[in-house]
């Protein structure tokens, strides 16, 4: 009997712990919908490049910025899809949203986030539109995986999957339309749904 407590008060610590370093309130319904989001914003961006009348398309065009446009309403609404969906998980598990554990998860998922973004901004100014699209896809992994330790392990797997998938866009530099969708509509509904069935659902 002494035992049985024993292991059980050392489980109760090992919870107690995780949930002190850990943030857990993370929304399994908003990857599903930040990957919904991208699929309309690639469909999007798709029906833009095949209806361009110029043979280049340039930072100047008109069908560049509202490609821009549209990637920029897709991180926006997945921001605050992700942010409102969090909210409301966390006042279910009694976790508040602002504490020191979501706050390195935010730090760790930033800086190779805007890292990535600086890069990619820097690629279209100078010309090189075909590493766009690979670029945000293994810097958006990254930050992933560096943000992965103060949360589910499962982000880590996300992670690293959007980095095989951005190096495949590499070396297929064609096609960095399709692997976005890949990456960031596919991958992430698989995920969210992974992460809602093992998690939101409890």
């Amino acid at each position: 009997m002494e035992t049985q407590d024993y292991l059980q008060d050392l489980k109760e610590i090992k919870e107690m712990m995780s949930k002190s370093t850990q943030f857990i309130s993370l929304s399994g319904l908003s990857g599903i919908l930040a990957g919904i989001y991208a699929l309309i914003g690639a469909g999007i961006a798709y029906f833009l490049i095949e209806n361009h009348t110029e043979y280049y398309i340039t930072l100047e065009s008109r069908t560049f910025k509202l490609i821009i446009l549209t990637a920029v309403c897709v991180l926006i609404a997945s921001l605050i899809t992700s942010y409102l969906l969090t909210v409301n998980k966390a006042k279910k598990v009694g976790e508040k949203v602002w504490n020191p554990s979501s706050k390195r998860l935010l730090v760790n998922f930033f800086i190779p986030l805007i890292t990535g973004g600086i890069f990619a901004v820097l690629l279209l100014k100078n010309g090189h539109y075909g590493l766009v699209a690979p670029i945000t896809l293994i810097f958006y992994g990254l930050a992933c995986v560096n943000a992965s330790k103060y949360t589910f392990r499962d982000v880590r797997y996300l992670g690293i999957t959007e980095i095989i998938i951005g190096l495949l866009a590499v070396e297929f530099s064609g096609y960095g339309l399709y692997f976005w969708v890949l990456g960031f509509g596919i991958c992430h509904i698989i995920y969210g749904s992974v992460m809602h069935y093992k998690y939101d659902r409890k």
